[in-house]
């Protein structure tokens, strides 16, 4: 499904605090990677899209903590796109370990914003019309 993404990496050493356990602000930025790599699977990225004078801040986050991830864990981002896009854009995520443990869940909602005039904008066209003709 196009709606969704996931994708794996190992948790850094500097991402982790003196017992080894990941710094909860860190999970913030798998999201992010997790939002990057479910755009790119659709052959679009937030580089074009800043580029075009479009761009994407958070407006809402939420985060369930359920267990911690630790140092040099293989941990899984599962990316979740809510609803089309329209003005806003708002996504689910579960980030689990190699064991399948449920780490965390998550939402955001972004808007797109034109950085001309720092105003809303509208999804752009090309993303939303590849979104429709992926049955979304």
């Amino acid at each position: 499904m196009v709606h969704q993404n996931t994708f794996s990496f190992r948790v850094r050493y500097s991402e982790t605090d003196q017992m080894g356990v990941v710094y909860h602000g860190n999970y913030a930025q798998y999201l992010e990677m997790g939002r990057v790599e479910w755009l790119r699977s659709m052959g679009f990225s937030y580089k074009k899209m800043e580029n075009e004078g479009i761009m994407l801040p958070v407006i809402s986050l939420k985060m369930e903590f359920k267990k911690s991830a630790t140092y040099d864990d293989l941990i899984t981002v599962n990316t979740k796109l809510i609803k089309l896009p329209m003005v806003r854009i708002e996504f689910d995520y579960k980030i689990q370990n190699e064991a399948g443990d449920l780490l965390l869940t998550a939402n955001t909602v972004l808007a797109f914003i034109d950085m001309k005039t720092g105003r809303p904008t509208k999804c752009p066209p090309q993303i939303l019309q590849y979104l429709q003709d992926q049955g979304f």
